[in-house]
């Protein structure tokens, strides 16, 4: 695998630092949102989302840069996410007017999870592109 430049991974290291901004903030920060959002469950199609994002903008400069199609890394990205997600849980115990939600780590991983199976459908399927 060749050597991929410093500078692909900085969109990847900024969603980072954005998501964990997020995670820190106490809850008397956060807004307020109508009881409809608490219905279809907009917090945890947000936390997939940021995840999601997040996984797929450290495998993107894999995928854009692969010389092969070693899927080695791009499962090594998604696990770390996994723990990312878990660790972020267990961060929010000790923010003011946040707490620990598994439902949460499960939407965090399931965006991690949506963004490697892109990647991997993009690999197996280049034409896709």
């Amino acid at each position: 695998m060749k050597r991929i430049p410093f500078p692909k991974f900085i969109p990847g290291i900024i969603w980072f630092l954005l998501v964990f901004i997020l995670i820190a903030l106490p809850q008397q920060d956060i807004p307020e949102v109508d009881n409809w959002y608490h219905q279809i469950y907009i917090d945890k199609w947000i936390h997939a989302g940021m995840f999601g994002v997040l996984a797929l903008l450290f495998m993107w400069p894999f995928y854009k840069s692969a010389t092969d199609s070693n899927k080695k890394v791009y499962i090594i990205i998604a696990v770390l996410g996994f723990i990312w997600g878990y660790a972020t849980e267990c961060i929010q115990i000790f923010v003011p007017g946040r707490s620990y939600d598994l439902l949460d780590w499960f939407a965090d991983s399931l965006g991690v999870l949506i963004a490697l199976l892109f990647i991997l459908r993009k690999i197996n399927n280049p034409r896709s592109s």
